[in-house]
């Protein structure tokens, strides 16, 4: 299922951008409906004995590859409490970054791209607490299925015919999800392809008829089919988190540091709270990344992952040469000598 759904995606984002949008538009509605669905009719089965303790692994579960700096930890090693289970979860957040890489779709992107990721964020945040409030109030939980948890708590309250309008509702959620980011790759593929930073002849071409970055978009769809189906799901969740929480640090670090070496710059979405909000971020998201369970493992094979990147940038300066471009062949020794680089490799 996951290679047909994957393939079938990819179709329909070569098609067009008008197309996605009233695809995805069908399928968030139904998800939205079985939301309330669930916390309508959930409701009415809550014991509020289920909620004591309130979090029996406690707050913590922060640790720092590996080691537990704060909070329980399983018998597995992994860690345990509000903090492990945040970044778990954390790919139930993934999405809301993509509004902004729609930006040049938009027809007042100024206006309409903050409210769009703001609201939604927003009303996100309260379904995904009533669902999480009435799970855990439906049923204790040690008892919850991590399998199939919403459609089995209602099972154990004596509706098992709600589970077959859940799993429907579930299987629409995660290709609703799937489609909005494979929407958002391809484009910023072509962002970099027109900065140079990748050949533009491949992942900055744009379909002739369709006017989609199609070739991009047909990578992405192979990438995610072959992931998805190989992959367990648990540790394709932990790496999209440890990936997603990488890319917030480095955006709100790259916030702090345009501010500085740019400060005239055109700037038509303005955050509030100057500074603290980039810095608050880079710490939220790094106590979050390194209390993934993986996080030891992707710090062995950093190293291995580095190769593709210095692999692109040789392949990009060889593009440069034969485009009779100025090459400024400066600009990699200084990232092999910088101490940031110098850092990560270190890190296996």
């Amino acid at each position: 299922p996951a290679l047909a759904i994957s393939i079938i995606i990819t179709a329909i984002l070569v098609k067009g951008i008008r197309e996605s949008a009233s695809f995805n538009a069908a399928m968030v509605g139904v998800k939205v409906a079985i939301v309330f669905f669930v916390i309508g009719v959930g409701a009415f089965y809550i014991n509020p004995n289920n909620w004591v303790p309130f979090a029996p692994f406690g707050f913590g579960g922060l640790t720092f590859f590996g080691k537990t700096i704060w909070g329980q930890v399983g018998a597995g090693g992994e860690p345990l409490g509000v903090m492990a289970g945040a970044a778990t979860i954390f790919f139930a957040y993934i999405g809301f970054d993509s509004v902004s890489t729609h930006s040049e779709e938009a027809k007042n992107p100024a206006r309409d791209v903050p409210i769009g990721i703001i609201a939604s964020l927003i009303l996100c945040t309260v379904l995904y607490i009533a669902v999480s409030a009435v799970l855990t109030g439906m049923v204790p939980y040690n008892q919850i299925s991590v399998d199939a948890p919403v459609s089995n708590a209602f099972a154990q309250a004596g509706l098992p015919w709600a589970r077959y309008l859940i799993a429907f509702g579930a299987l629409t959620g995660i290709t609703s999800v799937l489609l909005v980011m494979m929407l958002s790759q391809p484009r910023v593929l072509l962002a970099m392809a027109r900065d140079g930073l990748l050949p533009e002849s491949f992942f900055g071409a744009v379909h002739d008829k369709f006017k989609t970055p199609w070739k991009s978009t047909i990578l992405t769809g192979i990438f995610v089919s072959i992931l998805a189906s190989f992959l367990p799901l648990t540790i394709l969740a932990d790496l999209v988190n440890i990936g997603t929480l990488l890319a917030f640090v480095i955006v709100c670090s790259a916030v702090l540091i345009m501010r500085k070496t740019n400060p005239n710059a055109e700037r038509p979405f303005r955050a509030p709270l100057g500074s603290f909000v980039p810095i608050a971020g880079v710490v939220i998201c790094m106590l979050l990344m390194f209390s993934l369970s993986l996080i030891p493992v992707v710090g062995q094979l950093l190293p291995l992952l580095l190769v593709p990147t210095f692999t692109m940038a040789f392949m990009q300066a060889c593009v440069e040469i034969e485009a009779d471009r100025k090459v400024r062949p400066s600009l990699l020794l200084t990232a092999f000598r910088s101490p940031a680089l110098g850092s990560l490799l270190r890190l296996g």
